[in-house]
């Protein structure tokens, strides 16, 4: 059942059919190896997507499209712009710093990649950066995403793996602030080589004047990660006060969002939620199915007999998940293998937070690697080339991720060290 629910699976992939309809077909198709009554599949994936914690998935997608329309990530922009736009290379560090802080919102990254990129990717191009590498900048900057709380796949990790969501989320900003660094750094270090963005400050404001103008923006990551962590709401009721409070600020404050804007953030958040919805009830089932098989035990022992020590488990997770993540979307990836790595990396003795925030960085690198990225289509999308033309640019940023993906992995105290600061009180 297994073997055929697999073949099934990468066929579908390679004839390019989308990763929901894939892993569902799959598991029909080993529903009916099996010989199992068809109405399970209802069950397991009506149970796949009854979770409270899921809910917020919706609501913060539509938190992201509120603040892509209503002015807020422009003033986030500027407000970025003001503090690192003023040295060589600042655009480019601007972009970096706006996902990070766009981020610790939206919990998206292909909301990111289009709310920060319709503005920064044309003002790159407009100050004579290639549009290939601004595209490729956007695409790894937006990843911040999925790293810097709140984020759905680590929400999604909590879930499935039955770990503390605010603990992961605790644990989220060290290595997000880490990537933020070694990304920003990088592209400073570059522009000098090359010798670009000697005016990046034309137009740039004084910090304080944009802070003035963003601080109703800036106030948003404040009240819902302030609420968070300090126990006023749960993750899940925070998703809801960011779409209450990136409504008020765009309706009523910046007056940026009309009513008939409201169809059409409503309708795009709508679609996205449920291509994820859709994608977690299918992996859902297929996760039912495989450990029914006792296909998770199996792997357990055979990594435990393979991989004899800690630093070999996860030099071996980190290699599989970057070739998974590749061709698996994120959430799906993570639906799937989180119950099945993560007893696997307690019995090493890596926490399951730290293991948490490898396997998200890890298939967060899926996002701007071909040939499924869906940042790099998102980045393609508003810069008008083509995916082929930017692996190019692409290959360095990757591997500035690559190296701060081994860091983390080897360097536990940068994920554990606030979480342990933080729930000893």
């Amino acid at each position: 059942m297994t073997t055929a629910m697999l073949i099934t699976m990468v066929l579908c992939f390679a004839l390019t059919v989308s990763v929901a309809v894939s892993i569902g077909l799959a598991a029909i198709l080993g529903i009916q190896v099996a010989e199992i009554n068809m109405l399970i599949s209802v069950k397991e994936m009506f149970n796949a997507i009854n979770r409270f914690p899921l809910a917020a998935i919706p609501f913060f997608i539509l938190a992201g499209n509120i603040m892509e329309t209503g002015g807020i990530s422009r003033r986030l922009v500027e407000f970025a712009k003001s503090i690192v736009g003023g040295v060589q290379g600042g655009l480019p560090m601007t972009c970096v710093l706006t996902c990070m802080i766009f981020a610790s919102v939206s919990g998206s990254s292909v909301a990111t990649t289009f709310a920060i990129g319709t503005i920064l990717i044309p003002a790159l191009m407009k100050h004579g950066y290639p549009n290939t590498w601004a595209a490729s900048l956007q695409a790894t900057s937006a990843e911040l995403g999925v790293i810097i709380p709140p984020s759905i796949p680590l929400i999604l990790y909590g879930v499935s793996a039955e770990v503390s969501i605010g603990e992961l989320f605790i644990a989220g900003f060290g290595p997000g602030l880490f990537i933020s660094g070694a990304l920003m750094l990088f592209v400073w270090a570059y522009c000098k080589y090359k010798g670009w963005g000697k005016c990046d400050g034309d137009g740039r404001l004084s910090v304080g004047k944009a802070t003035w103008k963003a601080g109703w923006a800036l106030l948003m990551p404040v009240i819902i990660l302030g609420g968070i962590y300090g126990g006023v709401f749960t993750p899940t009721e925070a998703s809801a006060v960011a779409v209450f409070y990136a409504l008020i600020v765009g309706l009523v404050i910046y007056r940026e969002i009309k009513l008939p804007d409201l169809y059409t953030i409503l309708r795009k958040s709508v679609l996205s939620a449920a291509v994820i919805m859709f994608i977690i009830a299918n992996a859902g089932l297929f996760a039912f199915l495989i450990t029914r098989a006792g296909v998770p035990e199996a792997i357990g022992i055979w990594l435990q007999d393979v991989l004899k020590s800690p630093v070999y488990f996860l030099l071996g997770v980190n290699a599989a998940l970057f070739i998974i993540g590749m061709f698996i979307e994120t959430g799906a990836a993570i639906i799937v293998l989180a119950p099945i790595l993560a007893p696997v990396a307690m019995h090493f003795g890596i926490d399951p937070v730290h293991f948490g925030l490898i396997m998200v960085v890890n298939l967060a690198l899926g996002m701007i690697t071909p040939p499924f990225g869906v940042n790099l289509f998102a980045a393609c999308t508003v810069a008008r080339i083509s995916l082929d033309r930017m692996i190019k640019d692409l290959v360095p940023f990757v591997l500035v991720v690559v190296v701060c993906l081994m860091v983390i992995s080897y360097v536990p105290a940068l994920s554990l060290t606030l979480r342990d600061l933080v729930y000893a009180r």
